[in-house]
C-alpha cells in the first residue's frame, strides 16, 4: 500500500464511515490538533530519563489515538454534546478496532490521580508562572498549550455536532496534567519558576 493516494488532492479527506469533508472542517481541525499534541508528546518522550513518566506519556499517546479515532468517526457521538450524561459506547466494528478507540471515565480519573501524585511534591502555586524553565519544562508547557487548542477545537465542534461526553473532560484533565508535569520537571532540574 502506497503512502500517497491522491484522494486528498482536491482539498477533501475521508472520515471513518466514508463521508468526505473539506480538510478545513472543524472535525478534521480537531483531529489535526490531537495529532500535533501527540507529536509534541513524542518529542518529550525522547528527552525523558524518568521511565515512569515516559510510560505514562506513551499511554497518553495511545489515548490520543483513541480520541482521534472518535473525532474521525461522525457516528461516535452520543447526541448529548459536551455536557451530556449519556455514556458513549463505541460502535462495534472489528474491522476498525473499535475496542481500542474507547475512552472511559476511569481513564479520566487516572489522569486526576497522576496530577494529585505530582502535585503533592510541588510548592503551592500562589501566582501565574511564565511558561519555560528547563528544556523539559518548556516542552511540557508547549504540549499544554497545544492540548488547550485541541480542546477549544473540540468545544467548537461540539456546538455543531455531537461528541462523546468524555472527550472534552479528558483533554481538560490532560492539559492540567501537562502543566503539573512542567512544574515537576522544573523542580527536578532545580529550575525556579518565574512568576508573572
Amino acid at each position: 500500500m502506497k503512502i500517497y493516494t491522491r484522494k486528498g488532492d482536491t482539498g477533501e479527506t475521508g472520515l471513518i464511515g466514508g463521508t468526505r469533508v473539506p480538510k478545513s472542517a472543524l472535525r478534521v481541525e480537531a483531529c489535526g490538533e490531537v495529532d500535533e499534541l501527540s507529536a509534541v508528546l513524542g518529542w518529550i518522550v525522547t528527552k525523558l530519563t524518568d521511565e515512569s513518566i515516559r510510560q505514562d506519556l506513551l499511554q497518553i499517546q495511545r489515548d490520543l489515538f483513541a480520541v482521534g479515532a472518535q473525532l474521525a468517526d461522525p457516528r461516535s457521538g452520543s447526541g448529548t454534546g459536551p455536557t451530556g450524561h449519556v455514556e458513549q459506547k463505541p460502535v462495534p466494528d472489528p474491522d476498525r478496532g473499535a475496542e481500542k478507540a474507547g475512552l472511559t471515565e476511569g481513564r479520566v480519573r487516572e489522569l486526576e490521580g497522576m496530577i494529585d501524585r505530582c502535585d503533592t511534591a510541588l510548592s503551592p502555586l500562589r501566582a501565574f508562572i511564565l511558561p519555560g524553565g528547563s528544556e523539559g519544562g518548556a516542552l511540557f508547557h508547549l504540549a499544554r498549550a497545544v492540548c488547550r487548542r485541541a480542546e477549544r477545537r473540540m468545544v467548537a465542534l461540539s456546538l455543531d455536532e455531537p461528541l462523546s461526553p468524555l472527550l472534552i473532560p479528558y483533554m481538560n484533565r490532560l492539559s492540567d496534567l501537562l502543566f503539573t508535569l512542567a512544574r515537576a520537571v522544573n523542580r527536578e532540574a532545580g529550575v525556579e519558576e518565574i512568576p508573572w
